[in-house]
C-alpha cells in the first residue's frame, strides 16, 4: 500500500503532530505501507526520503510555523500521479486540508484525516477578546465540516472521538493513538544532564516537556511549585520546550518568588538531550486539559518516570488505569498535594516507575501502526464502485 500524507507542520518544527507523523511513517514502513509526506520547507530542514518539502511563507504572528504555497503543492501533481497512491491522509486543518482534498480528487483516491487538536479550547486561548461561546461554536462548525468532507477520521483518543460525534461528525471515526518508538527510550543519563544544567543531584525534580503554550496550562504547574517548594526545600520544577507563553511564564515565576526553583531548559534534541532530561526527573507533571492524546506522558513512562497529570480529554485514556501515574485534581493546591505525596514516598515512587515502564509497552508504535494500516484497508474496502468517497466535495482552497 502507498499513502500520501499532507501536513502544515513537520520537523524541524517540534510538536506532537510532527512526532506522530514520523512515528507512523517509520512504523508503517516496517509492515509494508509506504507513506510519503508533503510538508513545509523550513530553514535548516534535513532532507528525508519520501518527504516533499514545499516552499513556504514566514508567519510574523507565529514565527515557529510556516504557510505552504498552494501553487507549489499543485505543481507536484505530475510527479504524484506516477507514484500509485491509494489514499491521502491529511494531518492538519489549514493549507494541508484543502490541498489534501484537491490532491485526492485529482488522484482519484479516498482521503482521511487525523484530528490532532482540540480546537474549541485552543481558539479560546488565542482569541480572548472573542466570547468563548462564539469561538466554541466556530471551532465545532469548522471541525464538523472538515471531518465530514473525508471518508474517515482518526481520533487519538476516545474522548476526542466522542467530542467529534457531539459536533455532528458522521463519517467513520477510528481511535488510534500515536505509539511510542520504545527503542528511542531505552537509554539516557540523568546525572550527566543535571551536572550540565547545574541541578544538584539531591534535588527533587518535577519535569514538564512540551510546547510552551498558553493552552498547556503551565501556569497551574508554577502555582503548584509554590506549594510544593514550601513543603520540600529541595524541590525544583524544570520546563523543557519553547513556545509563545515562555516570556509570560518567566515573568510569572519571578512574580511568584520561584527564582531558583524553576529551570527553563528550552528545546532539547530528541535523540539524546531530551531522553537525558527525562532521566533526570523524579516525577513528570502535566497540567493540560486539552490534549487529544498526550504523547509526552507515555514518553516519560517509557523511561520509568512516574507521572502526575489531570485525567482530562485524550490524556484520560492513558491515565485512568493509574498504571505508572497518579491522577491529580485541576486546582494547583490539590495537584501539589499529589506531587508531594509521590515525592515523600520512595517506595510508592519506585513502584510507579516499574509500572510505568511495563505500561508503556502496551502503547508501542508497531501495535498502533497495525491499527492504522487496518483502518486504511477498511476505508479502501468501503469505497462504492466507481466513486471515491471523501473526495467528491466542494473545494475552495485558500490561495
Amino acid at each position: 500500500m502507498r499513502v500520501l500524507m499532507v501536513s502544515d507542520v513537520y520537523f524541524p518544527r517540534v510538536n506532537g503532530v510532527s512526532t506522530s507523523i514520523r512515528t507512523f511513517r517509520q512504523s508503517l514502513a516496517e509492515i509494508g505501507v509506504t507513506v510519503d509526506l508533503i510538508a513545509p520547507a523550513y530553514p535548516g530542514a534535513v532532507e528525508e526520503d519520501g518527504v516533499y518539502r514545499v516552499p513556504s511563507r514566514y508567519l510574523a504572528f507565529d514565527p515557529e510555523d510556516r504557510m505552504m504555497r498552494r501553487s507549489e503543492i499543485d505543481a507536484l501533481l505530475p510527479v504524484l500521479r506516477g507514484q500509485a497512491y491509494q489514499l491521502v491522509h491529511i494531518q492538519t486543518p489549514f493549507i494541508a486540508h484543502y490541498a489534501g482534498l484537491a490532491l485526492a480528487r485529482a488522484l482519484g483516491v479516498p482521503v482521511v484525516t487525523t484530528y490532532h487538536t482540540f480546537f474549541e479550547e485552543y481558539l479560546h486561548h488565542y482569541a480572548r477578546i472573542v466570547p468563548r461561546g462564539w469561538t466554541r461554536a466556530l471551532a465545532r462548525r469548522f471541525s464538523r465540516g472538515q471531518c465530514n468532507a473525508t471518508a474517515g477520521v482518526v481520533a487519538p483518543s476516545t474522548a476526542m472521538r466522542d467530542a467529534l460525534r457531539s459536533y455532528g461528525v458522521t463519517v467513520p471515526i477510528e481511535v488510534i493513538p500515536t505509539g511510542i518508538p520504545l527503542a528511542e527510550f531505552d537509554h539516557g543519563d540523568g546525572e550527566a544532564f543535571r551536572q550540565a544544567h547545574a541541578i544538584p543531584l539531591n534535588a527533587e525534580v518535577a519535569l514538564y516537556v512540551g510546547r510552551v503554550a498558553h493552552e498547556k496550562n503551565i501556569d497551574l504547574l508554577l502555582h503548584m511549585a509554590v506549594a510544593v517548594a514550601a513543603a520540600r526545600p529541595d524541590f525544583l520544577l524544570m520546563i523543557a520546550g519553547e513556545g509563545p507563553a515562555l516570556p509570560h511564564l518567566k515573568a510569572l515565576a519571578e512574580q511568584l518568588g520561584l527564582t531558583g526553583r524553576v529551570r527553563f531548559v528550552g528545546y532539547l534534541d530528541r535523540a539524546r538531550a531530551l531522553v537525558d532530561c527525562y532521566r533526570a526527573a523524579d516525577v513528570f507533571v502535566f497540567g493540560s486539559t486539552t490534549e487529544t492524546q498526550g504523547l509526552v506522558l507515555l514518553e516519560a513512562m517509557a523511561l520509568g518516570v512516574p507521572v502526575v497529570a489531570i485525567a482530562a480529554m485524550g490524556a484520560r485514556d492513558i491515565l485512568l488505569p493509574e498504571q505508572g501515574c497518579l491522577c491529580a485534581p485541576i486546582d494547583a493546591a490539590g495537584f501539589a498535594l499529589v506531587v508531594q505525596h509521590l515525592l515523600a514516598d520512595a517506595e510508592l515512587r519506585a513502584g510507579k516507575a516499574v509500572e510505568a515502564r511495563a505500561y508503556a509497552l502496551s502503547w508501542s508504535a508497531p501495535a498502533t501502526a497495525e491499527r492504522m494500516a487496518s483502518f486504511y484497508r477498511q476505508v479502501l474496502a468501503a469505497q462504492p464502485a466507481g466513486e471515491v468517497a471523501g473526495t467528491l466535495v466542494a473545494n475552495t482552497p485558500p490561495a
